[in-house]
């Protein structure tokens, strides 16, 4: 008994120590940029760009392979920070992006069988519920990626715009009124 510990002592520090070695060994530094990049996407890896993660999307960005408009859940904010450190000239694209309301999945409840394949694609888990019942929603963790909706049988999920609460309401921004003597806003 006091041999097998021993020499699975001794294995798992030997392979350890080999791993260890490895590892700075082959060690590959990634570009600055791409750490500049990844620190603004949201990083919930939803996939929703096309991309295996966030860190995917941001090598891809780095290297000039992905506009600054892919992920779609950061939204125009996202694009336009991402704009300012990647230079690709897509200023152009992030102007023409239109300013959107955040979006939810909600689920239809009388629609929903209770698979569970929306459950296990959300990246936030937002969708709460469990087999074979109606699945819910937690508006304040979902992201607005579409995961849940492409995977759903019985097409049950569809986005919705957000709705305000006293944590995301917001004044809307004031429209000009042109020919007004008063500095082009209505008063």
């Amino acid at each position: 008994m006091i041999e097998a510990a021993v020499s699975m002592s001794a294995l798992g520090l030997g392979l350890g120590l080999l791993l260890g070695v490895a590892a700075r060994r082959f060690h590959v530094e990634t570009p600055p940029v791409v750490d500049a990049i990844d620190a603004i996407l949201p990083g919930t890896n939803c996939g929703a760009c096309g991309y295996p993660g966030c860190h995917g999307l941001a090598e891809a960005m780095a290297e000039g392979s992905a506009p600054v408009t892919a992920c779609t859940p950061g939204g125009r904010d996202v694009a336009l920070q991402l704009a300012t450190i990647v230079d690709t000239g897509s200023d152009g694209a992030v102007a023409g992006m239109a300013e959107t309301e955040p979006t939810v999945a909600f689920i239809f409840e009388d629609h929903c069988t209770g698979c569970m394949k929306c459950f296990k694609r959300c990246p936030t888990d937002a969708i709460i519920g469990a087999n074979r019942q109606i699945h819910s929603v937690v508006v304040d963790a979902c992201i607005g990626c579409d995961a849940c909706i492409e995977v759903c049988p019985t097409e049950a999920i569809v986005k919705r715009v957000k709705p305000k609460s006293i944590k995301n309401w917001y004044w809307d921004k004031p429209q000009p009124a042109f020919g007004s003597g008063n500095g082009g806003y209505a008063a």
